[in-house]
């Protein structure tokens, strides 16, 4: 009989634990997703100059309504922390000093993907719409389009519209924010 070991997810708990103790430490490139630590692909200069742009156009445009975070965790759940790319949050004076972010507080999270589009794809969307994210944008830089997703229900988004060079980008969840998608990809 050929049987697996058993795995148990770590909390965030035991994950923030990790980082105190040394055995992560802050230049390491990992997030906790669904209970495991995952190891991040490099940031390539597509990718950082395409984060780039878009928080430099976020912060333009959303200004005080909202807080916009480059790379910065999140927490989900017991079980994920990731850091996505660049996350809106709801503003709060306090900038969320007390703890990260949770599912509560974000309106719209974006993942610039080109190594790691089918990671983002199979395992954070997933995990995204489970968490009840209103909206998540998949800035695909492989295929040259940017994927809005809303309306999450258990594990999918019911909503996906596909915004190609010469389209406009407009969030469900803040209608009054509208970008093409050529100043986007880069």
């Amino acid at each position: 009989m050929n049987t697996q070991p058993a795995r148990r997810p770590f909390t965030t708990s035991e994950y923030h634990r990790l980082i105190e103790i040394g055995i992560l430490t802050e230049n390491d490139r990992v997030e906790l997703l669904d209970g495991e630590v995952i190891e991040m692909a490099p940031i390539g200069p597509r990718h950082a100059a395409c984060v780039d742009r878009l928080a430099e156009f976020l912060q333009g445009n959303i200004g005080k309504q909202g807080i916009i975070r480059v790379q910065s965790p999140i927490e989900l759940s017991e079980h994920s922390e990731p850091e996505p790319d660049i996350t809106v949050l709801t503003r709060r004076s306090d900038f969320y000093v007390g703890g990260h972010p949770t599912p509560a507080d974000i309106l719209i999270v974006i993942e610039v993907a080109d190594a790691t589009l089918d990671a983002d794809r199979r395992v954070k969307l997933p995990a995204y719409a489970r968490a009840g994210i209103p909206e998540v944008w998949l800035v695909n830089l492989i295929e040259d389009r940017i994927e809005v997703h809303s309306r999450p229900n258990r594990d999918v988004y019911q909503e996906i519209r596909i915004c190609l060079r010469g389209d406009r980008v407009i969030s469900p969840t803040l209608p009054k924010l509208k970008l093409k998608a050529d100043d986007i990809l880069v």
